[in-house]
């Protein structure tokens, strides 16, 4: 299964596409920076345009999106709702399924406890991939991939729970 997970953001959309194989591989990983002078409506149509360009590059099966978190300014709330949005958006228009996560779930995936810090998660998430490039990485980049690995960890025990 390939899932492209995201990372929503007004200034900094990450995305990240994973593969489960056998194993689990990095498709691909990078960030959406609408230009500094697109506001509004420009900036989310630029976030809009630059995922579904990755979805129809990358091809993923479904896309997990980091579910928003409570935000001390409204309007910061408000432009995180606007990018989450158009991603779901994006995998309405490409007819794919959408999954949720809080902040919370995806460290726990990932770092084994949810207040993980961003530099144990970006650790985790290189170590998972068997792959140094997420050092390097973008932080929203690598979030979004442990956003997309959360779904295939969850897709890969829901089985088990279930059966209980």
């Amino acid at each position: 299964m390939r899932v492209m997970g995201v990372d929503p953001g007004n200034a900094v959309t990450g995305f990240g596409v994973v593969e489960r194989r056998p194993g689990l591989s990095l498709i691909a990983a990078g960030t959406i920076r609408p230009k500094a002078l697109e506001r509004g409506p420009a900036r989310l149509a630029t976030i809009y345009q630059r995922l579904l360009e990755a979805i129809d590059e990358h091809l993923p099966e479904a896309i997990s999106l980091e579910r928003s978190f409570v935000a001390a300014n409204v309007q910061s709330a408000f432009r995180l709702g606007e990018a989450r949005a158009m991603a779901m958006l994006a995998a309405a228009h490409r007819g794919l399924e959408l999954f949720e996560y809080t902040p919370t779930d995806v460290k726990l995936s990932i770092a084994g406890h949810g207040r993980a810090d961003k530099a144990q998660v970006k650790y985790m998430v290189g170590r998972t991939l068997e792959t140094e490039s997420v050092a390097g990485m973008a932080d929203d980049a690598a979030d979004a991939l442990a956003v997309a690995l959360c779904h295939l960890f969850r897709m890969r025990t829901a089985p088990l729970i279930a059966t209980r």
